[in-house]
């Protein structure tokens, strides 16, 4: 096993692919070549790019999965074998309290981060895969349920797999720990990303990995390892007993930002010491006190905070400015109702709208003679029939004219949204564009960069706890995001914020 850590920017899936693409060209063929990364999202960005670059089947691409994807296909696990809904609420009803998981047939279809949607189902997810003791675990957390309760779930849950003869996903993984050397096929080369977020138990598989691997390499940084609290333990990345190699240039980090990031990581108390050359570009960082002194109206924009309520403050804002963003991955206005309001200034322009798009339409006006008449709320036409303004007054009921714009046509579109288009409209967005400004917290955010970041220092009461080494990850992940331009936000209380 040889390890590779990559800072933020030095290109380390790329360097990985560059790996893969001199494999290829060596001659080994693509199923005898494993790329496993700890997310889906990774993955499916990993197998992506490199059948593109190199020309190939993604179905060529076999062993480009995550290891819970792996371990699912390799142990031969059917739908049926795997704990679903419906065995969840017969044993709810059973133990008389409300459980639930987020299931799929294929472990690529979820995110196994999120599987888990009660705190007692959380805890004890999290001690099998840190290995650790459930009293241990339940010791550590700060879950508002008594022991007893979490003990008789736990003798529960695992009961009622056994006598269905069904496994989670956490199950998948010990189990293809037991099983791998017989049923892991072997490999030419093994590349393993994102290794600082692996916990205990995934590990072991990768272990396993590298018994059954000619080469190995993990690739991660230590100082982005921001996922301790589901299970990651980035100190045994940390003391791996092997070689490694540095990424040492950054194609995205400008010097002053590198400059600030360098502070951060000086406060880490246990890291792998690496050091990594910034951009030529100087960039800048700057403090402000509101968004109202942020110039958002060119450029990508990437708004994060330590914890998601202190986001909504920041939206308020942005609505009332007429900005079109994202927040959590969800656009600031619906598509229907983006759709609707081209759709019926489409119209007035004299352009024919598709079905779906008079469907959206037709929701936000009022019937009963109002905006259309009475009884003709439902439009009933092929699928692929095409509406004009007049076309739909004449056969379906419009009532509204050319003449109202489409504030007045669909009078059913609530103030706040009305007064937000109006705004957006005011400042010339493109509201139906792929938004340029984004807001997520900083753990939402890993991996994502942005010509412009905005960071707010508050901390949660939580976080407040303690200035560990995970909180200075936390606040290096969310400072590295910045291409150019990097504000911090003065924060609501001193005492209660990351010194930036």
């Amino acid at each position: 096993m040889f390890r590779i850590f990559g800072p933020p920017g030095t290109g380390k899936t790329t360097r990985l692919l560059d790996m893969v693409e001199r494999a290829l060209g060596e001659g080994v063929p693509p199923q005898k070549i494993a790329f496993l990364a700890f997310t889906r999202k990774a993955a499916t960005e990993a197998k992506e790019r490199a059948a593109k670059r190199f020309g190939l089947d993604p179905d060529d691409l076999m062993y480009f999965r995550t290891l819970h994807s792996l371990a699912y296909r390799l142990l031969g696990v059917r739908t049926k074998d795997v704990l679903g809904k419906e065995n969840m609420n017969e044993l709810s009803r059973h133990i008389g309290m409300q459980l639930s998981i987020r299931v799929g047939s294929d472990p690529d279809e979820v995110d196994i981060s999120k599987m888990a949607d009660h705190p007692i189902l959380s805890v004890i997810h999290l001690a099998r895969l840190k290995k650790t003791s459930l009293r241990q675990e339940y010791n550590n957390s700060n879950i508002a349920h008594a022991w007893e309760e979490v003990d008789f779930v736990n003798r529960n849950y695992n009961s009622y797999k056994q006598a269905n003869m069904l496994m989670d996903y956490t199950d998948m993984l010990e189990l293809f720990v037991q099983k791998a050397d017989a049923i892991c096929p072997t490999f030419e080369i093994a590349f393993l990303d994102e290794a600082q977020d692996l916990s205990p138990l995934q590990w072991d598989i990768a272990h396993a990995i590298d018994r059954k691997s000619n080469k190995m390499y993990c690739a991660g940084d230590d100082d982005q390892a921001i996922y301790r609290w589901a299970g990651a333990d980035p100190d045994y990345f940390i003391d791996l007993d092997c070689g490694a190699e540095v990424l040492e240039t950054s194609y995205r980090i400008p010097l002053e930002v590198h400059e600030l990031a360098e502070r951060i990581t000086a406060r880490i108390l246990k890291r792998y010491p690496k050091k990594y050359n910034p951009r030529a570009e100087r960039g800048s960082v700057s403090r402000v006190s509101t968004v109202n002194q942020l110039d958002m109206a060119h450029g990508s924009w990437l708004i994060m905070a330590q914890a998601n309520y202190m986001l909504s403050p920041i939206t308020q804002d942005l609505r009332s400015m007429g900005y079109l963003y994202e927040r959590n991955g969800h656009r600031s206005i619906s598509d229907k109702l983006t759709e609707a309001v081209n759709g019926w200034e489409r119209m007035r322009k004299g352009h024919a709208i598709t079905l779906h798009t008079a469907q959206a339409i037709y929701s936000l006006m009022s019937g009963n003679g109002l905006r259309i008449a009475r009884g003709k709320k439902t439009i009933k036409a092929a699928e692929d029939e095409l509406f004009t303004l007049e076309s739909l007054q004449k056969y379906h009921g419009l009532l509204a004219t050319k003449d109202m714009i489409w504030s007045e046509a669909m009078d059913k579109i609530g103030d706040m949204d009305r007064a937000y288009i109006t705004a957006l409209l005011r400042r010339g967005e493109k509201f139906n564009a792929t938004p340029r400004i984004k807001l997520s917290t900083i753990h939402g955010t890993k991996g994502g960069e942005a010509d412009n970041v905005a960071l707010l220092t508050d901390l949660s009461n939580s976080a407040m706890e303690g200035m560990s080494d995970d909180l200075h990850r936390v606040f290096y992940v969310g400072v590295t995001r910045a291409k150019q331009n990097l504000f911090i936000f003065e924060p609501d209380d001193y005492s209660r914020a990351y010194d930036l």
